[in-house]
């Protein structure tokens, strides 16, 4: 005797709405709000440094910021769990694009090139990140240090030690030939420390353009060449 057929036990709901998706391959498909994620996220930072480097981090509130970016006031949050949070994200964000930056400088320099060109061109890039394109953020950075807490500081410390890295073997080499005579570790916190002061006085738009700014630099630090 043949055994009677049953029908299936019916598929529960929310087996039946799951279905087609498991059957989906990959990884799904982004919400276009989601899908911009990461361009939302940039334009908040360059609007923050904008903001921190015209107003001072303590005057600038977050609404600011959104507002700046054309979003919500509460927009920031979404990517930012604080205003602190923000600023240390401004901040590592310059660095990491100057120490980028700075390599590739260096890299389109000749390898034989002279401790003098190479100093030059480390000079000529200094300036460009502090008054170029992106010439908010290292401001922020030397005006905010105070504002970044003790940890932060220590993860920024370590990308600006990849950034002064370079200048060394320079100075070394100049200081070696006789045309540097400082003592190369004092002369580049001096260098550096004048370079980072002149955001308070040059001004783009004057009688001095970055390279000439940055050949008065050079005659300034290890004189004219022979």
């Amino acid at each position: 005797m043949s055994t009677p057929r049953s029908d299936p036990p019916p598929v529960p709901a929310t087996q039946a709405l799951d279905a087609p998706a498991a059957r989906l391959r990959g990884r799904p498909r982004k919400a276009l709000d989601a899908r911009d994620d990461g361009n939302r996220r940039q334009l908040i930072i360059q609007s923050a440094a904008r903001l921190f480097r015209a107003q001072g981090f303590d005057a600038t509130s977050t609404r600011d910021i959104a507002a700046a970016a054309d979003m919500r006031s509460g927009s920031p949050f979404y990517h930012f769990e604080s205003k602190n949070a923000l600023l240390h994200a401004v901040v590592e964000e310059g660095l990491q694009r100057a120490v980028a930056r700075q390599q590739q400088v260096l890299q389109q320099l000749p390898l034989q090139a002279p401790p003098q060109e190479r100093l030059a061109a480390l000079v000529r890039h200094h300036f460009e990140i502090l008054f170029g394109a992106d010439g908010d953020f290292i401001p922020v950075m030397l005006y905010e240090w105070r504002s970044l807490t003790p940890p932060q500081r220590a993860s920024i410390a370590r990308i600006k030690a990849d950034y002064e890295a370079p200048w060394m073997p320079v100075l070394q080499a100049l200081h070696a030939a006789g045309a540097l005579k400082a003592d190369p570790a004092l002369a580049r916190m001096f260098i550096m420390g004048a370079l980072n002061w002149s955001v308070q006085w040059y001004r783009p738009e004057g009688r001095l353009s970055l390279d000439a700014l940055a050949a008065q630099a050079l005659d300034l630090f290890i004189g004219p060449p022979t």
